[in-house]
Formats: C-alpha cells, structure tokens, sequence
C-alpha cells in the first residue's frame, strides 16, 4: 500500500520586529527555523519539507538546512496581520499549477516552537491518518493557567471569561473544573479536504497531540529565546535538533584553530603566584590525532602570550604560532608556505579578532557559543562550546567528510 503524501510546510516571513531577523538568528549555534526544517525531514511519515518565505536570506538558509523553497511568497501575504489560511493556500495553489503536486496531508511547523520532541511530527500525523473523520490534529499543553478563573475587562468592570457553564467558576475548586489545553506551535497535522472543502486549517473534529509542558517554549520576546537557550543547552530533553551542515572544502588543505575559547572553554584559573591555567577537552586531542592521520595538516594560531599555549600543542603534536596581534597576517603566510589556496583551509574562531581569518577561508566555522558576530558569518556552527567537545565535533565532521567522498591529497 503506498503511503499518504505528507508535506510539511514551515512558514517563515523575514519581517519579525519583535526579535529582528528571528528565523535565521542563531539558536543555540543552529538557524531558528532549522530546528523546524530538522523536524520535518527526519520524521518517517513527511514525503517533502518546503520553507514558505519572502526573504532570499530565508530561502538561502532553509535550502541549506535541507528544505525546499520552490517559491518566494508574495509580499502582500507576508505582512504583520496575515493569518495562516491565505499562506497555506497559496502554497497549495503553486504546487498544484506548476508541479500538478498534491498532498493528502499538510503539516504545519512554526518556527517559534523549536524545541520538540522526537516523534512530535510522525505522532501527528498517524494520529489523523487513524482517525479518518478528523480534520486536524493540533499539538497542545495542560493550560497553565485555568481560563474558568480568568476575566476580561469591559467598561473598567471585571467581566468572567467563561460563563453559562457553571454559576461561579471562578470560585470553584481548580479540581472541579473541567481540564483546559493552551494550542502550542509545535504542530498542525491538516487533511487537504479541510484547507480546500471547509477553507480552514482546523475545521470542525480537531484530536489533541498533548504534548510535554517541558517543550513549551514560544519564542517571541528576548526571555523567551534565553529560556529556550537554556532548555537545549541543558540537554536534559531529547529533542529534535539540526545537524551541522558542513560545507567543507573539496580538497581540505589545512584547519587552523583559534586557542583560547576554541580549544578552551575561554576561562583561566589563576593561584596566587599569578599562574595560569586552562582547561581543554581530552576527546579533541584524540579527535586532532584522527585528522593528523587522514594527511590533514593542523595549526594553530592565537593572540595568547601564556606558554600554555605552547605546552598544550606541543603534547598533542600540532604546530602553534602564539602572542599574535595580527591573526590575518599570519594565517597567509601559514597557507602560502604551504602552497595552498585559501578556498581548501578551515578556520575555526570563537570571537572578533577571528572575523578576518573565518571571512578569508574557504569554509569559516564557529563553536556554539561564539561571539554573535562570528555565529552570524560563520559557514558551518557547531553544537559544542569551545573546550567542551567543539574540536572533536568538527574534527569528526571532517572525518566523516572524507571518508564519503572528500579528498585532501
């Protein structure tokens, strides 16, 4: 039996005033709208993800996420006021006239709920493929707050929100009261027949997804970000996240690392003879060994004068040019004593004084928790933080890289 077509659909407009460019700002090292584009595609039920937007920026990084953008949204439906209907609409009306594309079932993910869970988007969808009388299935949480007690305001008078079903909810025990759900963003499951037949993208039998008030995050102010920050960062959910989209060179040259930040977690401990030291991560000193191993040449290059710069390269064998001010300088000689052009070197930086560097290399990559102006240039963001995992990570990037097709010889 051939499966349902499911297409999910992830609208996303380049006009946020709230948070200024808040589909393609950096969440935790990854696009915001990646984490919904990863939800699509790694789900089993979706046949294709398409990214609806009016901005190139947009379409340029939803492409790179592995999404399709088969169109550009038209200005008039991507305003401020512009409500779902007209969006998913129109992407079924280009579909169909130019590709005679129609899905049985579309899912919408909107960017602003990015923390999921892993089965969120296939959960969804087989719970209105087994129900086959239902319109839509939307995600929801236990409200937080019970709208039996809450008011509105009429005249500068308190006005009870939910009348006619009891005579003072209000006043009610909270276990007395029927339990509510608060609709989150993290998805929309919809027959086709319910956007074209009933023109709604709910219509009239709607199942629940109750979804984890843990995953509840919606992103539309600045605390709402830093709490999602935090939640992915934590770890302590298993979530759906992006990967890495390593767009390395062809033939890989040379990696040259920042220190300080990149191969540390950017503090330094001090005794009170004024000794420094740092912590750095033991799985990057194997990870660097691999890459040694595959023929890929590794430096590094920093501003740092402390010798620990030296004694911590010179254990794990990898050359080291220490106390530079002007890293740029450097870094061309390094690649043009080696013979190389800089479109087959990988520079990785964590802070300003690497801008340069990452906008001279053929792929610039950045820890997660770099500078925002080196997140915002940077090719390639990693999900580790310098000192903690980050070198490793990109070093078995690399590997695996190579190993499916990459050369450096």
């Amino acid at each position: 039996m051939k499966s349902p077509e499911v297409l999910v659909v992830i609208p996303a407009r380049g006009g946020s005033k709230s948070i200024p460019r808040k589909n393609i700002k950096r969440l935790n090292g990854h696009p915001l709208i990646a984490y919904s584009i990863a939800a699509g595609v790694n789900a089993e039920t979706v046949s294709r993800v398409i990214v609806s937007t009016d901005d190139s920026e947009i379409a340029e990084v939803a492409l790179r996420y592995g999404a399709e953008v088969p169109f550009i949204r038209p200005v008039e439906i991507a305003t401020d006021l512009v409500q779902d209907l007209p969006v998913f609409t129109h992407a079924l009306d280009w579909l169909e006239k130019n590709e005679g594309y129609k899905p049985e079932i579309i899912v919408q993910l909107r960017p602003t709920s990015p923390i999921r869970p892993l089965s969120c988007v296939d959960d969804g969808v087989r719970s209105l493929l087994e129900t086959p009388d239902a319109d839509c299935v939307r995600g929801v949480i236990p409200s937080g707050q019970n709208p039996y007690k809450m008011w509105r305001l009429e005249s500068g008078r308190l006005i009870p929100l939910m009348k006619g079903e009891f005579d003072e909810p209000y006043n009610m025990p909270r276990q007395e009261l029927p339990a509510t759900y608060w609709q989150t963003g993290h998805i929309d499951a919809i027959r086709y027949s319910t956007i074209r037949e009933k023109n709604s993208l709910t219509g009239d039998l709607v199942l629940p997804l109750i979804i984890e008030p843990s995953y509840a995050v919606d992103i539309d102010t600045i605390d709402q970000w830093e709490m999602a920050e935090m939640i992915l960062r934590r770890q302590k959910l298993p979530v759906v996240k992006p990967e890495a989209k390593a767009a390395f060179p062809k033939r890989i040259g040379l990696v040259v690392f920042d220190f300080d930040g990149v191969m540390t977690d950017d503090r330094v401990f001090v005794d009170e003879t004024g000794r420094e030291t740092v912590a750095c991560s033991r799985g990057d000193g194997m990870g660097l060994d691999l890459l040694k191993k595959m023929g890929v040449p590794v430096v590094v290059i920093s501003k740092e004068t402390n010798p620990v710069v030296e004694a911590r390269c010179r254990k794990i064998g990898i050359p080291c040019h220490t106390s530079v001010d002007h890293k740029v300088r450097v870094f061309e000689t390094v690649v043009n004593e080696l013979g190389l052009s800089f479109e087959d070197v990988i520079y990785v930086g964590n802070d300003v004084n690497d801008i340069d560097c990452i906008k001279l290399a053929g792929c610039g990559v950045a820890v997660s928790d770099a500078h925002d102006e080196v997140l915002s240039i940077a090719e390639v963001v990693l999900s580790k933080p310098g000192g903690r995992g980050a070198v490793r990570e990109l070093c078995d990037l690399i590997l695996s890289a190579l190993r499916t097709g990459g050369s450096n010889d």
